[in-house]
């Protein structure tokens, strides 16, 4: 029977153990080192144009948000914010929803015929959806725009260009009185107290006017306008 050289035998077997002990060390000390992705800036060129004769479309209100929440819904009703921009042309209770993932506002009004542009911007965070809202200026509480547009599919450089129809916020009765017009045809205060109408968005009837038999009414066929109100492009900046 073969002996084993025990001395030789156990110096194999310390080396064999300082090997493995070395490759332990080396996986312990070189970290892999992940370097996160830098962040990605999607801007967006919102352009609007005002479509009608004589309405006035407040400053125009921009929201960035997810696809499933919808700022209104026909039937249902408007909100405390929508109310105000509705009624007044006032966005800043319209943005400040929690939710918004980002906001913008155009500084003025678009006049009719006149054009506006507005860029928002939003790091590191992929918005499914857009809104764009105003207030018809010469009304009681109509109020126009597109809510929960689409963006998952605009790439760079691309444009998309939609058309908007018009909307009565259900809040307050379109009387078309001075005292409750705010646009330059009445001059009136805006937002009224509480809830006079029906309190649910519909599509809105249109202006009556002078002509047209309400004895209320400031407005005049100039203030008349029909669907579409505004051109709204959206453009991926970046």
């Amino acid at each position: 029977m073969k002996r084993i050289n025990k001395t030789i035998y156990s110096a194999s077997l310390l080396s064999a153990a300082m090997v493995l002990s070395a490759c332990s060390d080396n996986d312990n000390n070189d970290e892999v080192v992940v370097t996160p992705p830098q962040p990605i800036t999607y801007t967006y060129q919102i352009d609007v144009v005002n479509l009608t004769n004589g309405q006035p479309a407040s400053p125009i209100a921009i929201a960035l948000h997810d696809l499933d929440m919808p700022m209104w819904a026909i039937g249902e009703p408007a909100t405390d914010g929508l109310a105000l921009l509705a009624e007044s042309g006032d966005n800043s209770e319209f943005l400040a929803v929690t939710e918004l993932l980002a906001t913008a506002s155009a500084d003025d009004p678009t006049p009719p015929g006149e054009r506006v542009s507005v860029t928002i911007s939003i790091n590191d965070n992929a918005a499914t959806a857009l809104t764009v809202a105003a207030m018809l200026g010469n009304t009681n509480d109509a109020f126009t725009g597109l809510t929960a547009m689409d963006l998952s599919q605009l790439n760079v450089g691309e444009v998309m260009t939609r058309f908007s129809l018009t909307y009565d916020a259900g809040t307050e009765a379109n009387t078309e009185s001075a005292m409750s017009v705010p646009g330059p045809a009445g001059g009136g205060e805006g937002p009224s107290e509480g809830r006079e109408a029906h309190d649910f968005v519909t599509m809105h009837p249109g202006v009556v006017s002078t002509e047209g038999g309400l004895s209320s009414s400031v407005l005049t066929a100039d203030q008349r306008f029909d669907n579409p109100i505004l051109r709204i492009s959206v453009m991926r900046m970046e």
